[in-house]
């Protein structure tokens, strides 16, 4: 929905460097998937108490807002592709690793909360991507059925939670490029923004569950 990633990686390669990890902004773009909390275990081996992980994920998304506000925007076709799906009569739902405090930041910032009755956060599920489980939250809540729910992805962990869900994706190429996607299954497209996907729901080619 947004591109936004750099400044998720910035944040923390800044944090975990001053907690002494030494680590470049390479490595640190690889260990950002999952929720905060794994992210810290998998960087600081038993070393932080839940408390500390609450706070450093705390003032880790403090970081990020601050940065990243000033440059908030949807990716280049969203705002007529929720347009469209919505009057299209397709269902949609946000499915995110993300904590609900980010989510909030986005909707409300960017006013497209009403597009989305459902919303499945990184708070809602105790299994992180791959597994499936944030994706088939949303399509229980949607009343939908995994075979009939189009995910829309920029990370490859994602484009995996869609297949282990049963789902297929479509994907975003603004936070990896196409040839990163060459071993992933069930991708029904890419593209780098929603101009091409607003044509195809304009033409009622995309009729079914969207989850963003």
């Amino acid at each position: 929905m947004i591109d936004d990633m750099q400044y998720h990686i910035r944040a923390w390669h800044r944090i975990l460097n001053e907690l002494g990890a030494t680590i470049s902004m390479e490595k640190t773009k690889a260990e950002c998937y999952g929720k905060n909390h794994e992210l810290l275990e998998r960087v600081f081996p038993g070393r932080f108490s839940l408390a500390e992980k609450d706070a450093l994920s705390l003032a880790k998304e403090k970081d990020y807002q601050q940065q990243y506000k000033p440059h908030l925007e949807l990716i280049k076709g969203l705002d007529e592709f929720l347009k469209l799906s919505a009057a299209a009569g397709n269902k949609m739902a946000i499915g995110s690793a993300a904590i609900m405090y980010n989510i909030d930041f986005v909707l409300d910032n960017l006013q497209i909360r009403k597009y989305f009755p459902v919303i499945v956060s990184a708070d809602d599920v105790i299994y992180s991507k791959p597994d499936p489980e944030t994706y088939l939250k949303c399509a229980a809540a949607l009343g939908a059925s995994p075979e009939n729910c189009l995910v829309f992805e920029d990370a490859i962990k994602g484009v995996e939670a869609a297949v282990n869900a049963g789902m297929h994706s479509a994907v975003i190429t603004s936070m990896h490029s196409t040839d990163e996607f060459a071993g992933c299954k069930d991708i029904v497209d890419l593209q780098k923004d929603f101009t091409q996907w607003c044509v195809n729901t304009s033409s009622n080619r995309l009729q079914r569950s969207l989850f963003l």
